[in-house]
């Protein structure tokens, strides 16, 4: 078995998208820096929105995907940090309380678990589980305390939480479908949080940013102010509705339908200068479809409008003024990738706006695709998986865990962690005084064409 203090742990994320499922593995270099060995890139099938639809044909596409990625390492893949996503997330406000029974002691990270724990007994919607709790900020006797609170004396503690739910199934057919592949889940991730950590930087979130990721079934929004996770949603809309809109509205193949969004599309009719007549081929025995480029742009622009309306929504739902987010909107996944969509975000919203690629965090250079914003989620998986390797390892070293002359202790520990990884888990032990520091990992830093 690996152990912990190895210098180059390699660690293995899988995004599973609406249009592709991406296997990527790698490890963090002595620069700090991502080296990704290997990747597997297939399409994705038995995905809508983000939600799995069909099991056998998602297994196949995890299969395929991890056996690309296994072909450029040594060792074998089995364990996997995996993201979740769909229109069935939804996040909530919750202020808890805690009483301090010892007064005269400081206060602890287990008070601080105890807290966090608590908005486990939360009573959600059938069917609904929690998958992320993200304390906002910590009050100490009616003192506001920014930070830990960790170290200050007191009796009452309350904290404000962001609270993010998804689906029970939904999570469950993720795992299912992980499983029937042959493969372990060490963690799920809430993927807008994983692209984040991807494409974000700290400046960024801490002055106030809108990340938009626009998938292939939906448009995930998260918004970062002072460093904090503030507020998510996920619209259901995505680059595939603008596909069926081009195939509707120009009468075509949908295969052909989004290789004209790709190539020839534009989200903002007046920003197309000259009106080209595009030539796609016919049936068979059918003269050639003569397309407008004007028109195309306009039928893309009135969808790209409406997903930007429903941003705004979310901006002004999050209780913000669009002028207190000085990082503006960072646009990342396959949708970012639209001609002129930028300068439409900057007419919607009334924010600066920008590409979020994930190659500031790669560890020398790579190709275009690698470094495209259709990888950010993948990377970001990658990225959380990581830094939740090198966190249990210190944590493991702290308290005595790892032995490397016993390697059936070594191994008990890391049984220990993969239970305990699993959002769904509601005991508390060692690992979740690790995990459960959610404001640390966090505040850390932390797709088709379409997601």
């Amino acid at each position: 078995m690996q152990q912990f203090n190895q210098q180059k742990k390699m660690v293995v994320a899988i995004d599973i998208g609406t249009t592709k499922v991406v296997a990527m593995a790698g490890y963090k270099d002595h620069n700090n820096k991502i080296e990704i060995k290997g990747v597997g890139k297939v399409e994705s099938d038995g995905v809508s929105r983000g939600v799995v639809i069909n099991i056998d044909r998602v297994v196949k596409s995890i299969s395929e995907a991890v056996a690309i990625a296994q072909k450029h390492i040594d060792e074998p893949i089995t364990d996997v940090y995996v993201g979740i996503a769909g229109q069935h997330i939804r996040s909530l406000q919750h202020r808890g309380v805690l009483t301090r029974n010892n007064t005269l002691s400081e206060i602890s990270q287990s008070d601080i678990d105890a807290l966090i724990n608590d908005m486990h007994k939360l009573v959600l919607p059938p069917g609904d589980k929690i998958l992320h709790v993200i304390p906002q900020e910590y009050t100490v006797d009616n003192e506001t305390v920014i930070g830990d609170p960790i170290g200050m004396s007191g009796v009452r503690m309350e904290a404000n939480f962001h609270i993010i739910t998804g689906q029970q199934t939904a999570s469950n057919n993720i795992t299912r479908c992980v499983s029937k592949a042959g493969l372990n889940i060490k963690n799920i991730t809430l993927e807008p949080i994983a692209s984040a950590a991807a494409v974000l930087s700290e400046q960024e979130k801490e002055a106030g940013v809108v990340l938009v990721d626009i998938g292939g079934g939906t448009t995930d929004v998260t918004i970062f102010y002072e460093g904090i996770i503030r507020h998510t949603a996920v619209i259901p809309l995505g680059g595939h509705v603008i596909t069926k809109d081009i195939k509707d509205g120009c009468k075509i193949m949908i295969k052909d339908a989004e290789k004209l969004k790709v190539k020839q599309g534009c989200a903002l009719a007046e920003e197309v200068l000259e009106d080209r007549i595009i030539l796609i081929d016919g049936l068979v025995g059918r003269e050639p479809k003569q397309i407008s480029k004007i028109n195309l742009a306009k039928i893309i622009e009135a969808r790209v409008e409406e997903i930007l309306e429903y941003l705004s929504y979310e901006i002004e739902n999050a209780g913000f003024d669009p002028i207190d987010l000085i990082g503006g909107v960072v646009l990342t996944g396959g949708g970012a990738l639209l001609d002129q969509i930028i300068k439409s975000v900057e007419y919607m919203t009334g924010m600066n706006c920008r590409l979020g690629i994930p190659s500031d965090r790669l560890a020398h250079g790579y190709n275009e695709e690698m470094t495209s914003p259709k990888m950010s989620t993948a990377l970001g998986l990658l990225i959380l998986g990581i830094e939740s390797e090198e966190r249990f390892e210190k944590f493991a070293l702290k308290e005595g865990v790892v032995n490397n002359d016993t390697s059936d202790k070594s191994d008990n520990a890391h049984s220990q962690r993969t239970d305990e990884d699993n959002p769904s888990t509601d005991s508390q032990s060692f690992m979740q005084k690790l995990f459960n520091g959610a404001k640390e990992f966090f505040n850390e830093p932390l797709e088709s064409d379409f997601k």
